[in-house]
């Protein structure tokens, strides 16, 4: 992962985001692609093995092949792709670095590669065989050795929002894969004196941002003691008290971000990474799929889907493509935590 690549997801990925005001270098303009007349999983599926970039410059590709294996499965097409993704990442896992390897002259991608290997194995194991493989456990129980003392990693910083800021990503990805991990590997004591050590990471760097607020939102419905009731269902309201009135979230809006051209992004256009994103956390966190806000996002959703298959999203730095990548991701993890898949 480069700095380049690195805006996830979770995290971490094509529709409509945060258009800025002025004048926006592109090298292509995406924005102007066709929307489809009908929502057609296939060409999602298609989208996301044509764009996952399996690796580039010896290192895989955060906002891409990371993702990539997290939302594939729920798309249930066959693809060779994924197959070829997924050894391709198992066979990395020996090549990741080690407590005894790493030092202080360690890049920071490296370190982030190691808890996206294991964020990655882990939510594909959940999504496919539903048991732990060696690998993943590897990768998972590696993570930990890296792990500081205040909880956290040393975490890509490349400036591009929202994957590689801070650390806060790369806790919240380290916390939600673990609670998703097969097998409960929750329960393993590296896994628990992990996510002692996150806790309190959390409650010493508490989320500046909506995104943050909302990734942590994600994380503690499958950790425990991350957010009380009360800060859960206040990221809830939060989150939906910026609910366009076409149903949609602009990415915009979740953090105070800047474009590198010095242009302000819009926080009133709706997209596939604001969309997808809240839509998912919003289910995960326990709304019921037939509320009628999130039915009206999963509309917004599936009337939104560009020719190509994925769902458009600007950036809120300079590069579409990688936010239009991860947006698509989202939106196919959401359209399947509501059953439209």
């Amino acid at each position: 992962m480069n700095s380049c690549e690195a805006a996830f997801i979770v995290i971490l990925l094509s529709a409509q985001l945060s258009a800025a005001e002025g004048p926006v270098a592109t090298r292509t303009e995406p924005a102007a692609e066709p929307i489809r007349k009908q929502f057609s999983a296939a060409k999602a599926a298609e989208f996301l093995d044509a764009n996952a970039h399996a690796q580039e410059k010896q290192c895989f590709a955060c906002h891409a092949t990371y993702a990539y294996l997290m939302a594939r499965p729920k798309l249930a097409l066959p693809s060779s792709t994924q197959r070829e993704t997924r050894l391709a990442l198992e066979q990395s896992v020996d090549k990741l670095p080690t407590a005894a390897s790493a030092g202080a002259k360690t890049p920071q991608p490296r370190i982030a590669d190691v808890v996206m290997t294991a964020a990655a194995l882990a939510l594909h194991d959940a999504s496919t065989t539903g048991r732990l493989h060696p690998q993943t456990r590897k990768a998972l129980d590696r993570m930990w050795e890296l792990q500081r003392d205040e909880g956290g990693w040393e975490w890509l910083k490349a400036d591009e929002a929202p994957s590689a800021i801070d650390d806060h990503f790369g806790v919240t990805m380290a916390a939600f894969a673990t609670g998703m991990a097969p097998e409960n590997y929750a329960g393993t004591p590296q896994a628990r004196q992990g996510l002692e050590k996150i806790r309190a990471y959390v409650r010493s760097h508490p989320p500046a941002t909506i995104h943050q607020r909302a990734m942590l939102l994600l994380a503690s419905t499958r950790v425990g003691g991350l957010m009380t009731d009360d800060q859960r269902a206040r990221t809830a309201a939060e989150l939906f008290a910026l609910q366009r009135p076409d149903g949609g979230w602009a990415m915009a809006s979740l953090a105070d971000w800047k474009r590198k051209d010095g242009a302000r992004l819009q926080s009133d256009v709706s997209d596939g990474y604001g969309t997808g994103l809240v839509l998912y956390v919003l289910r995960s966190g326990g709304t019921a799929a037939a509320d009628p806000r999130l039915q009206k996002a999963v509309a917004w959703l599936k009337s939104h889907q560009r020719e190509s298959g994925g769902w458009f999203t600007r950036s809120p730095r300079n590069r579409d493509e990688l936010s239009g990548y991860a947006g698509t991701v989202y939106a196919i993890l959401a359209l399947s935590a509501c059953g439209e898949l």
